[in-house]
């Protein structure tokens, strides 16, 4: 059995050089400064790492990085989903092969399937490898979200872990959190929910701002596990400009561009998203200096 997945995980950007390449001393870099800063699991391509938009082979080099560079420090939660069942169980025995701890898996995007599809599809995927599963539930993604009683019965099998939720439904949440077994962790998937999340019993977040603030984040995790919550305010009110910024447009536009702005990465996507639009590259610069952040 392994260990309860808690505190703070980053949902890691894939670096771009400004040709458009994979950017891989830079990916290295970051996974470094991270674990550093005190993160506690990386979650390398995910929709924050623009998995959709990587190759089958820059996806294996991706996470053949993150395991490398991580070197056992912490878990790397591969993300491996797809709407293709016979293609994320593929994918799957491929992050397993290349040294990754543990999967996650999103609901498939598009296809829509009802409730009992949604646990089938989980379970052929448990079926067919031996990692532990994290479940990623982001209805605003998908179109599709993965119920409390769904995600409760996938949860009473050991192979699955945790749950990202991200359906920003506090109630479907607690739910979880309420009936879960203890091998079961619930991990925020919304920045801005990790404090409330927390309170309500979860065990922490996969976070999309922790890629350019990561101690702020695993600090906030750890004043929350133990109960400290003037601590926990006070650094939730020092992140919720960060996170507003964050998120001023899709995911991982704005974070890209924090990070270009910190000499970290530089500011490339790949089409179908683009760099941050100009309007809103004060909110951004002002958001990181409010924080503290040291910038280029």
């Amino acid at each position: 059995m392994t260990s309860l997945l808690s505190g703070c995980g980053t949902a890691l950007v894939t670096p771009f050089t400004s040709a458009g390449a994979l950017d891989e001393p830079a990916l290295r870099a970051l996974i470094d400064w991270q674990i550093a800063d005190g993160v506690s699991m990386l979650v390398p391509c995910g929709s924050t790492g623009e998995a959709v938009a990587l190759s089958a082979a820059e996806h294996r080099r991706v996470v053949e990085i993150t395991v490398n560079q991580v070197n056992g420090r912490v878990p790397v939660i591969a993300g491996a989903g797809s709407n293709d069942t016979q293609r994320a169980i593929a994918t799957s025995r491929e992050m397993q092969a290349i040294g990754a701890t543990h999967l996650l898996h999103v609901t498939p995007m598009y296809n829509k399937p009802p409730q009992r599809a949604l646990v089938a599809h989980f379970r052929a995927i448990a079926d067919a490898c031996d990692l532990p599963i994290v479940i990623y539930n982001v209805p605003g993604r998908t179109a599709i979200n993965l119920d409390a009683p769904s995600c409760l019965t996938l949860a009473q099998d050991p192979r699955f872990v945790a749950v990202k939720e991200a359906s920003g439904n506090m109630a479907q949440i607690a739910e979880i959190i309420r009936g879960r077994p203890e091998h079961f962790a619930v991990l925020s998937g919304d920045d801005g929910l990790t404090m409330s999340v927390m309170a309500h019993g979860g065990n922490g977040v996969i976070s999309v701002v922790s890629n350019v603030v990561p101690m702020l984040v695993a600090r906030l995790c750890a004043a929350m596990s133990r109960g400290d919550l003037v601590a926990a305010r006070a650094l939730d009110a020092t992140l919720a400009p960060v996170v507003t910024a964050a998120f001023i447009e899709s995911n991982p536009i704005p974070v890209k561009a924090m990070l270009a702005i910190m000499g970290r990465a530089t500011d490339t996507l790949r089409l179908p998203l683009v760099p941050l639009l100009d309007s809103h590259r004060d909110l951004v610069h002002a958001a990181l200096q409010n924080a503290g952040v040291p910038l280029s």
